[in-house]
């Protein structure tokens, strides 16, 4: 069944008046952003709807395409034209028959996203996409390379290059080194659910790789760690150029605390890919106290094998950064690859050293042995050493100083993250209006 359009913000003719902006120089941009949710309930939508209020204060203007509501009530009221198709993802769906048809290929989407696109002035719009995996599918693809317009693409996890999105292989317990739908991939059972379900990511891909052409379509992507670039530029077509521009980090800035250090945090999906279980090993090894900010899967286990742990269940975003600004240190354990993992900056911001798993991309933002540790990915006693280390209130002082001092030096502020984003764009827009002097191709340009 056709899913239902909800157009809501402001309306259709006033997306074709041009609004000059001098953060965006002298090129005039309406920025037309596309993500599965049209509100935030995770970090991409998070980037997403937090970009596209900031770009429209700075009176650019902006519309958001989306699958699946409810539409965050903020948009609306900073005239920003939101297109919801009021669909379901994997959490929402009834008939996950029906829903896995539309993860593979969602016609209704791709024929709605080419009616928005038809509307908007080649001249002046950029395309932003941030997220298809999880609803829009690759049919996007077909709608975005008919309507001729330059588009760019945010690389927020890796469902571009893996079927799976991730690069881990959730059997093994270990980061996924196979070539994307190589032999050796496509046996392989490295679904977080089934082999069946990695199936469908694999039909999926070939319709992405082979009938949308994602790949080729998206010219310019944004990276946002070192790592996940590193990863991901073998597999891209060669003449793809990449962007770094990190994710905003919401904290405001507060007086480092007073008081001794408290205990060590977690704080996230609480599961085994996250290191959750790592954590509470390396913990009781210790003879230190983890606590727990999070939910998932792996909560019920641990609390049992791990009385002495803290569960605190999740908490407001305000309600997280006092207990960062409290901590010993924040524990990230992470034994994938992540993308930005926001709660190291997060945690750095407020004054918390960090204690990082040095397969993950957070171990860019920790200078090792300085605003935290590095600790060899999969191994507690490892990450016990540093925090038997940071026992010292001495040293974990000294640590979460050096912390905030260095984050604040070059806060990644919403504002810097537009300013970068304003040079992505000029970039791409040039670049689609003709010859100009373009990086090499495979070249990475750093819009910091």
């Amino acid at each position: 069944m056709m899913a239902k359009t909800s157009l809501r913000g402001i309306n259709r003719g006033s997306l074709q008046r041009s609004v000059p902006n001098e953060s965006l120089g002298n090129t005039i941009v309406h920025v037309a952003l596309v993500a599965d949710h049209a509100s935030i309930n995770g970090g991409q939508a998070k980037v997403a709807i937090e970009s596209a209020l900031g770009l429209a204060a700075r009176g650019v203007r902006v519309s958001l395409f989306a699958a699946v509501g409810p539409v965050d009530p903020r948009l609306a009221p900073a005239g920003i034209r939101v297109v919801c198709l009021g669909q379901d993802d994997i959490a929402t769906a009834r008939n996950k028959l029906a829903f896995a048809a539309q993860a593979i290929w969602n016609g209704a989407a791709s024929r709605a996203l080419a009616r928005e696109l038809a509307a908007c002035d080649p001249r002046d719009t950029v395309v932003h996409v941030h997220a298809f995996a999880k609803a829009l599918s690759p049919a996007i693809g077909t709608a975005l390379r008919a309507s001729g317009l330059p588009c760019l693409y945010t690389m927020h996890e890796f469902f571009l290059v893996c079927p799976t999105g991730g690069f881990y292989a959730y059997p093994e317990q270990k980061i996924c080194h196979r070539t994307p739908m190589s032999a050796s991939c496509i046996v392989a059972n490295c679904d977080a659910r089934s082999y069946p379900r990695k199936v469908a990511r694999m039909v999926r891909h070939v319709g992405l790789a082979q009938v949308a052409r994602l790949p080729e379509l998206f010219s310019h992507v944004v990276t946002i760690s070192d790592l996940q670039e590193r990863v991901v530029r073998p597999l891209m077509p060669s003449g793809t150029v990449f962007h770094r521009v990190d994710n905003p980090i919401a904290v405001a800035r507060a007086p480092l605390r007073s008081g001794p250090p408290g205990d060590f945090l977690f704080v996230g999906r609480i599961s085994t890919e996250k290191g959750a279980p790592i954590f509470a090993e390396a913990a009781r090894l210790a003879g230190a106290r983890a606590v727990f900010v999070g939910d998932g899967p792996e909560r019920a286990e641990l609390a049992s094998r791990y009385p002495e742990a803290v569960m605190l269940g999740w908490r407001a975003a305000d309600a997280v950064q006092n207990l960062m600004r409290q901590a010993r240190a924040l524990v990230f354990p992470s034994v994938w690859y992540e993308g930005q993992p926001l709660t190291v900056y997060e945690a750095l911001a407020c004054g918390a050293p960090v204690i990082v798993s040095d397969a993950c991309a957070g171990r860019e933002a920790v200078i090792d042995g300085e605003t935290g540790f590095w600790f060899r990915s999969g191994d507690p006693e490892a990450l016990a050493a540093h925090l038997r280390r940071l026992a010292d209130n001495g040293l974990a002082i000294r640590m979460g100083r050096a912390a905030y001092d260095r984050y604040w030096a070059a806060p990644l502020s919403l504002d810097a993250h537009l300013d970068r984003l304003a040079r992505v764009y000029e970039t791409v827009m040039r670049g689609a209006r003709g010859p100009v002097a373009v990086p090499a191709p495979g070249q990475t340009v750093a819009a910091r």
